[in-house]
């Protein structure tokens, strides 16, 4: 046996008994027996009458949410491998098919997440992150509160034109390019917690300002056409959460600068070094140009799906991975990328989607959200509006957005004529909150990429949520109360009686 050998082995003998994470492992296998071993709970009545059952199924899958939360949240496993024992519980409990279970692994979702992050690589690979963070740093300056603001304008504003996935994952690089002017360390620092969490959160206040953020838009107003009848228009939707989401772009970039404040107001010297780094880059490479042609290319066409009816009935995934092609095609990427690529983000996304797929089609989110609803169905009309609105934004973190939008609006949009409240306000409230998950890593694309900066455990995450995430109730209260109304919104009508 080496030295070596025998150093390790005795560091292995050293190392203590972490209790915390068999308490949390035991905390989520204890959830997940009791819901699933309970007797049977009581049905869910919506205000029509209609009785919704808590199937075996349907608690099986609530049993597996409460396991996934708990180790997500305190990483009892790696993220992926609680991903994957959302799969197998299906499997294993007869929740769920287990080929329908696992087919959810590989959901256009997913490998739209996938082709975002191949995107980030190849902006890093090839030189381009660092020819946009030199560039930006040069303008923004040498304080970090500036550089903050910086970054989160950026990421706000490309959400406008492209997929906030798309944006996280290129933002990523540049944040990593951009944090590394800040510190050699390889540990976390509050400035590099609040430069990834915010480009999570501000890349959420972003995409609901326009349809291209996001499909959670698209689909929410195809629903309302469908059930109230009613068209809102691309640019009506844009009028009324301009506002919002700026005004929480804001408030995000104050709430960072007090939560996670950097620990140096300034980096000596970093505009004029930014420059000069600029100008040693010389002029653009063969794969700087293709990537920015592959790229801008294929953002045009998914943002052009919405306008031009030939290009409608191609599928966004479909398209984005036409890019990941083409870079090994052109020999930008080889083999040895994919060993780079974080499936362990992949994998998390993945195991989102199952567990959200699951929690809808065995009735369990139904169940939940008219348990939740009909509490305020004689409630004044801003509390009903509000307390819809928090149920979306709870579910949001841990289920599909559309999801959550399309297991409450139908409820929500039965009582509202009741207590007064118009559909319209019910819409864009639940639209503003389904695109700021703020409290888990799972709610977002953008929040599992952020994560893998390794600036951040997902403990800390949820902590930061927390406050975060009142801060978005209170801009929703102030859209519904004050701006949406000042608007021309109208958002109280005559009761139905």
């Amino acid at each position: 046996m080496t030295h070596s050998t025998i150093a390790v082995a005795l560091a292995e003998r050293r190392k203590p008994f972490d209790w915390k994470r068999l308490i949390f492992m035991l905390t989520g296998i204890g959830l997940f027996s009791f819901i699933y071993y309970c007797p049977p709970w009581p049905d869910a009545i919506d205000p029509m009458g209609e009785h919704f059952v808590l199937s075996i199924q349907a608690k099986g899958a609530l049993a597996v949410f409460a396991l996934a939360a708990t180790w997500w949240v305190f990483e009892v496993v790696p993220i992926g491998v609680t991903s994957l024992t959302i799969g197998l519980l299906q499997a294993l409990f007869m929740i769920r098919e287990p080929k329908v279970a696992f087919k959810d692994f590989m959901d256009p979702s997913v490998l739209f997440i996938f082709g975002s992050i191949v995107i980030g690589m190849v902006f890093t690979k090839t030189g381009l992150t660092k020819r946009i963070a030199y560039k930006m740093l040069s303008i923004v300056g040498e304080k970090t509160s500036m550089i903050y603001l910086g970054c989160f304008v950026m990421t706000a504003a490309l959400t406008h034109v492209m997929a906030h996935t798309a944006v996280a994952a290129t933002m990523f690089p540049l944040l990593m390019a951009i944090n590394a002017f800040y510190t050699n360390e390889t540990t976390p620092t509050r400035f590099g917690k609040g430069l990834f969490i915010g480009m999570a959160y501000v890349a959420g206040a972003g995409s609901i300002v326009t349809l291209l953020g996001a499909a959670r838009g698209a689909v929410a107003l195809g629903f309302y056409k469908d059930i109230m009848d009613v068209d809102i228009s691309f640019f009506q939707l844009s009028m009324y959460m301009f506002p919002v989401g700026w005004l929480m772009v804001f408030l995000l970039w104050g709430f960072f600068m007090i939560v996670c404040k950097p620990e140096r107001a300034r980096i000596p010297g970093l505009k004029e070094k930014a420059k000069r780094m600029y100008h040693e880059l010389g002029g653009w490479s063969r794969n700087e140009i293709l990537t920015a042609v592959i790229v801008v290319g294929t953002i045009l066409v998914i943002a052009l799906k919405n306008f031009v009816p030939a290009l409608g009935e191609l599928d966004k995934t479909g398209i984005l991975l036409c890019s990941t092609v083409a870079f090994f095609l052109f020999n930008i990427l080889d083999i040895d990328d994919l060993e780079e690529i974080p499936w362990n983000i992949i994998l998390l996304f993945a195991g989102a989607m199952s567990i959200g797929f699951c929690l809808w089609e065995t009735g369990a989110a139904k169940w939940l959200a008219v348990n939740w609803l009909v509490i305020f169905q004689s409630s004044p009309p801003i509390v009903f509006i509000i307390g819809m609105a928090f149920f979306v934004m709870m579910m949001t973190n841990f289920i599909m957005n559309v999801a959550a939008i399309a297991i409450s609006l139908p409820v929500a949009l039965v009582v509202a004529p009741y207590l007064g409240v118009a559909g319209e306000v019910i819409l864009f409230s639940a639209l503003v909150v389904a695109g700021m998950p703020f409290l888990f890593l799972v709610g977002a694309a953008p929040n599992a990429i952020a994560y893998n900066s390794k600036q951040f455990s997902t403990g800390e995450f949820a902590l930061y949520g927390i406050p975060a995430s009142i801060l978005l109730m209170l801009v929703t209260w102030l859209a519904v109360s004050v701006i949406w109304p000042l608007m021309g919104m109208q958002v109280f009508v005559t009761p139905t009686m």
